[in-house]
């Protein structure tokens, strides 16, 4: 086992990851930008160092900084987390070159995942089923066009390398593709350095479904049911679920296997997850892999009884997983709170916190690293916390959230959060029915 895990993240994730590595008896180690100097990961970790300023790229991008980092403190594996280096086949390839062990996928799997034109054409060859689309990248506008006249009108244009909603467009007609092809390219070579553009069919009235799954480096891959993502705003997800309202037993075990399928085609090893989109008839459609930890990992340990982070680590470490299939026996929902103004078309609020008070009670978690007295810093995502809770039922689990929301208050001069919103969809009739879509947020309105 490790002796000593250096967590390559900040922020609620990094303390998710502190607290399971010390149950499990593993030294941590904190890394921080100076924005971040006050944050409860840097204080709860047994060791911190600072690794630069607070843009990104100098600090928790900044490969160097963070391999020195583990070096002179001698840590003995790396977790990356979520988001920023958690995916980069370039920062795993280094860690394995230092003998640091990347607790998260190898080189070759985010590589064979991570681009996903490459994907997709991946997960066809293993009989995983696939929207119908581009091959593969699209050169041209003209290409495009002819392409979406055989596929048929609507069509969606993707990043190769994207990832919240950056370098997608839904195009409905030819007349409307070349601006859209120029933005998308644009927009994706700004945020990923790439911008490269697949097409594929867009999928009308659908849901988000992703399958939860663990392999092991013995050949042994199974899947921790599904989590439903359809609430979402411009690509971005509000709320999670597990199990989704929308999905029977049999179509539970059609997804799980063609799940199973696609990281065997890989020989996955890790934690990771694929997305799929589910069509109103029930048909379902690969979308990508996280080869990485999910924000809304805690839905699945609620319903399961299950800590991932846990397995995760084993799994790194060499422990063969169980390789039985997980299902849900109870009812959970994560709620992401944002330093946004749901009133204000969503204009992050950063600033101080000056009061705090968390919510409590049976069946109820907060992921978070705020405190009273914190400053949300302005360099990054608003996400500042996650509330789950888990009930016997999905009515009860949305009767317990309403509840809990309206005990989490968070105040300081101009901060705003999108709890108000989050109470108003526990509110909604067509949520609680579970009659929704991924378009569901865009005829949501929060005042009425």
């Amino acid at each position: 086992m490790f002796k000593k895990i250096l967590i390559a993240n900040r922020g609620e994730i990094a303390l998710r990851i502190i607290r399971t590595a010390k149950e499990m008896g593993i030294k941590t180690v904190a890394v921080y930008s100076t924005a971040d100097k006050e944050s409860l990961h840097v204080r709860f970790a047994d060791e911190a160092v600072c690794i630069g300023p607070p843009p990104s790229a100098q600090s928790y991008l900044n490969m160097a900084s963070i391999i020195a980092a583990a070096e002179i403190t001698n840590s003995d594996a790396i977790h990356p987390g979520y988001g920023f280096l958690s995916e980069n086949a370039k920062f795993s390839e280094i860690c394995r070159a230092h003998g640091i062990k990347f607790i998260g996928a190898s080189p070759e799997m985010i590589n064979a995942m991570g681009d996903k034109a490459n994907a997709k054409a991946t997960m066809l060859k293993s009989g995983v089923p696939v929207v119908p689309g581009s091959e593969g990248l699209i050169e041209s506008a003209e290409e495009g066009i002819r392409l979406a006249k055989d596929i048929g009108y609507p069509v969606i244009i993707k990043a190769t390398a994207g990832g919240g909603g950056r370098g997608m467009r839904i195009i409905w007609e030819d007349a409307e593709f070349e601006k859209n092809w120029d933005s998308a390219k644009q927009e994706s070579k700004a945020a990923f350095g790439n911008d490269g553009i697949y097409m594929e069919k867009y999928v009308e009235e659908p849901r988000h479904i992703e399958i939860q799954l663990a392999g092991d480096q013995y050949g042994n891959v199974c899947h921790l049911s599904e989590r439903d993502c359809s609430i979402q705003r411009r690509h971005q997800k509000l709320l999670e679920e597990s199990p989704s309202p929308f999905i029977t037993p049999e179509l539970r075990e059609k997804m799980g296997a063609a799940a199973i399928a696609g990281a065997k085609s890989i020989n996955y090893e890790g934690l990771g997850t694929i997305e799929f989109l589910v069509d109103k008839h029930r048909n379902f459609y690969f979308m990508e892999m996280n080869t990485r930890i999910q924000v809304e990992h805690p839905v699945t340990e609620e319903v399961i009884n299950y800590d991932l982070v846990k397995e995760q680590i084993l799994i790194a470490a060499g422990v063969p997983i169980s390789g039985k299939n997980y299902y849900p026996t109870k009812h959970a929902i994560e709620c992401r709170i944002n330093a946004e103004d749901p009133y204000n078309n969503f204009r992050p609020t950063p600033g101080k916190i000056e009061y705090l008070h968390k919510p409590g009670g049976h069946g109820v978690r907060v992921d978070t690293h705020i405190y009273a007295g914190y400053t949300i810093p302005s360099n990054y995502d608003s996400m500042i916390a996650k509330m789950i809770v888990c009930a016997q039922t999905r009515e009860e689990a949305i009767i317990k959230m309403e509840r809990a929301l309206g005990e989490f208050i968070i105040e300081g001069p101009g901060i705003k959060t999108t709890i108000p919103l989050q109470i108003k969809l526990m509110q909604n009739e067509d949520f609680k029915s579970g009659n929704f879509t991924t378009a569901f947020m865009n005829t949501f309105d929060i005042n009425k």
